[in-house]
């Protein structure tokens, strides 16, 4: 009896541990969490863009290499065009880069570790209820108490 013939073999997934001996399926995949959060928009977008021009940049130098290779009149133009093309995907690269920093910088990313940082929200967040609560207390005139004792 080979492997194969093995009931279960090659991370099957039909087990016999359902009902009266019934097959029970456990499911080909389980959701895990996300180990890093998701890139913002713009971001990701501007992450696309260079990716597709880095991989068209890398074509065409690739068809240039080709080109020359075989003695081909094209070359010399394919190769201009691959060094436009190269200065167009370094500036995509650091679009990237700038478009990650203008978004920390404007959606308020604090730079302290980040149980540091909710420490700190928490506290102000705290003080903040707690004034509030006081002036609203205070300012109905009455005994400083709330309707119920």
């Amino acid at each position: 009896m080979g492997t194969a013939d093995r009931p279960g073999a090659y991370g099957s997934s039909v087990h016999t541990s359902g009902r009266g001996g019934q097959p029970s399926y456990k499911p080909l995949w389980v959701e895990e969490p996300a180990r890093r959060r998701r890139l913002p928009d713009p971001v990701r977008s501007a992450a696309v863009r260079a990716v597709l021009i880095v991989s068209v940049t890398l074509i065409q130098a690739v068809v240039a290499f080709l080109f020359s290779v075989s003695g081909a009149w094209l070359a010399f133009p394919m190769l201009l065009s691959s060094v436009a093309s190269t200065v167009v995907a370094t500036w995509a690269a650091l679009d990237v880069w700038v478009t990650r920093q203008v978004w920390n910088q404007r959606n308020g990313v604090v730079s302290v570790p980040s149980s540091t940082a909710r420490a700190l929200r928490r506290e102000l967040r705290q003080a903040r209820r707690a004034e509030r609560a006081g002036k609203r207390i205070h300012g109905r005139g009455g005994s400083g108490q709330l309707s119920h004792p």
